[in-house]
């Protein structure tokens, strides 16, 4: 019984003691999610900014032409050397005249046989009307001879023709050049054979002035059209990068714009034609061309990094006062490590820089370096 009881002591006087320090009141810990996020920020200004946008090309030559043989043989001779620059009529090469000149001769002779025989028939048939005139030769002679002299003046006709075709083939062994440019590498040498239409013999292409195409997406055609329709050739809207980095001194214009949108990829090739008189831009290279956009002059200017992306859209986060609140912007042209801003900021604006992986809108920063993250990245997108 007695030790019931003090059982029942013990139990009460612990209960007494743990209701004593329930009453206690504790100071209470404070929440890591409502401290201020250390930022740095950046005020908006204006800035000089001629802007661009890039599209990758190819050269191309306005004018180039392709060498092929038009008669069968063998080249005998070549008259240039290759890549030099090349005048319209110049001799190129030759395919072995023997065949040709022969057939030439042939032909010449043949005409001058049925010409000869024209006009003896000519003669006949003049003789045999003086002697129809006095009703001493039969009509029908007369006939005969008339159609003689006919047959006679279409193998003349005939005899023109084997001409014609002979100096043709005769002309078409010696290859001329059919245009003023340079002249490319050989791809065919001395003693090779040639078959008309088939053997590519060389190249010859105008290289001053030389193009640049490009393949543009449909929703800029207006843009180009607008371009072309510029009188103003001299100024500096198409320049071109070259692939060490350089920009060529020569800016460009408008040749051409393809005549329809390509429907399987929705998109059009424009062709900017350019000076080279120094030809350092050749055929076949690629260059980045240079087209200035809109944002010319005095334009707001954020750094890079300030900027988030959403979805396929863009906000920054605005500092007011003590929190930040998230502004959707539409962004432009990409100036080094700042980007020009269109819509959304204005100047004196001040947007967080450093620290925008731990903001949500709303959230309270304090100014000051913000802590590095786990992996040690600033932010920014």
């Amino acid at each position: 019984m007695k030790n019931n009881l003090l059982k029942l002591t013990f139990l009460v006087s612990g209960s007494l003691f743990i209701l004593s320090c329930g009453d206690s009141k504790a100071p209470a810990a404070p929440n890591p999610m409502n401290a201020p996020v250390p930022v740095n920020a950046y005020t908006i200004s204006e800035e000089q900014v001629v802007g661009t946008d890039t599209y990758p090309g190819t050269v191309v030559p306005l004018n180039e032409v392709e060498l092929r043989a038009q008669v069968s043989g063998y080249i005998t001779n070549s008259y240039v050397q290759d890549g030099q620059m090349v005048t319209k009529g110049q001799k190129l090469y030759e395919i072995d005249r023997t065949q040709y000149q022969a057939t030439y001769n042939q032909a010449l002779a043949n005409l001058r046989t049925a010409r000869a025989n024209m006009e003896r028939v000519r003669q006949d048939l003049a003789r045999y009307e003086n002697l129809a005139k006095q009703d001493a030769i039969a009509r029908q002679r007369v006939d005969y001879a008339r159609a003689d002299f006919a047959t006679a003046q279409a193998e003349v006709a005939s005899a023109q023709a084997g001409i014609s075709g002979a100096s043709t083939n005769l002309r078409y062994s010696t290859i001329t050049a059919p245009m003023s440019g340079r002249i490319g590498i050989a791809q065919v040498k001395i003693g090779a054979q040639v078959s008309p239409g088939s053997t590519l013999i060389n190249t010859i292409s105008a290289d001053n002035p030389i193009a640049l195409d490009i393949v543009v997406n449909a929703t800029e055609v207006p843009r180009f059209t607008r371009l072309q329709q510029k009188k103003a050739s001299s100024d500096s809207t198409f320049t071109i990068q070259l692939t060490d980095g350089s920009i060529y001194p020569q800016p460009g214009k408008i040749q051409a714009i393809d005549r329809a949108i390509d429907p399987q990829t929705g998109t059009i090739t424009v062709r900017i034609s350019f000076p080279n008189q120094e030809r350092v831009l050749i055929p076949g290279m690629t260059a980045i061309l240079r087209v200035r956009n809109a944002d010319i002059g005095r334009q707001l200017v954020i750094p890079n990094k300030a900027v988030t992306e959403q979805m396929g859209e863009f906000f920054t986060y605005v500092i007011q006062g003590d929190s930040v609140v998230q502004s959707k912007v539409l962004l432009g042209t990409k100036v080094a490590d700042k980007i020009v801003v269109r819509e959304g900021l204005k100047a004196g604006d001040k947007i967080v820089v450093e620290g925008t992986q731990k903001l949500r809108p709303g959230a309270k920063v304090v100014l000051g370096a913000p802590q590095p993250t786990a992996t040690g990245a600033a932010g920014g997108r």
